[in-house]
C-alpha cells in the first residue's frame, strides 16, 4: 500500500470536516454546533479546522459550497430533460424552489447560510449560475420566446423571485402550505415575459 501524499492527507481532513460539520448544521443549527464537537466528530483537532477553513463561518462556507454544487448538478439535469429552453427555466426555477422543503438545504442554505455569510446572490457560486440563466434568457429574447427584455436585469430579477420563494417556504411555519402558492405565483409572474403569440 503507497503511502498518501500530502495532497490526499489535506483533502481527506476537509473532507471529514466538511462531512462533520454538514451533518452536525442541518441537524443542530450553525450557532448550535461547536468547534469542538465538530472536531471531535471528524477525529481531528481544532487547528485542523482552523487551518483548512480559518474558522467556523470559513467552514460553513465550504458546507454551503459543497450543498450548492449538488443542487447545482440536480438543477441542470431538470432543465437539461424539458422539451424547450423555456419550460426548462421554469422546470430549474419549480425546483429550486422545491429544494427548500428540503430540511439540509432549508436548514443550512436558506435560514442559517444568508444569517451568517449575507444574501445569497452576492455568495462566490452564485455568478456561474447567474450567467448560465442569462445565456439563456437572452436565447429566449433572441429567438422571440420571451419579450424584448433586458437579459441582466430579467436573470437578476427571476434569480430574486425564485431565492426569495425558498427563503420564504424556509422561514413559513408550514412550509409545505407555502410551496404550491410560491410556485403558483412565480408561474405568473415569469409568464408576464412571455411574447405575444
Amino acid at each position: 500500500m503507497t503511502p498518501k501524499t500530502r495532497s490526499q492527507m489535506v483533502e481527506e481532513t476537509r473532507a471529514k470536516l466538511i462531512a462533520a460539520a454538514r451533518k452536525a448544521f442541518a441537524s443542530k443549527g450553525y450557532a448550535a454546533s461547536s468547534m469542538d464537537e465538530l472536531t471531535a466528530e471528524a477525529g481531528l483537532t481544532r487547528g485542523a479546522l482552523y487551518h483548512n477553513f480559518g474558522d467556523k463561518k470559513g467552514l460553513l462556507q465550504a458546507v454551503i459550497d459543497q450543498i450548492d454544487a449538488e443542487m447545482l448538478a440536480r438543477l441542470y439535469v431538470v432543465q437539461k430533460e424539458a422539451e424547450t429552453p423555456w419550460l426548462g427555466l421554469l422546470a430549474e426555477s419549480v425546483a429550486y424552489v422545491e429544494m427548500a422543503l428540503e430540511p439540509e438545504i432549508q436548514r443550512i442554505m436558506l435560514l442559517d447560510g444568508p444569517a451568517v455569510l449575507g444574501d445569497p446572490a452576492n455568495w462566490p457560486n452564485q455568478t456561474a449560475c447567474l450567467k448560465r440563466i442569462e445565456e439563456t434568457v437572452q436565447s429566449l429574447v433572441d429567438d422571440g420566446t420571451l419579450k424584448p427584455v433586458d437579459a441582466r436585469a430579467t436573470t437578476w430579477l427571476l434569480n430574486g423571485a425564485v431565492l426569495n420563494a425558498a427563503l420564504w417556504i424556509a422561514a413559513a411555519d408550514d412550509p409545505r402550505d407555502a410551496f404550491p402558492k410560491a410556485v403558483q405565483a412565480f408561474r405568473q409572474l415569469a409568464s408576464g415575459l412571455l411574447a405575444e403569440v
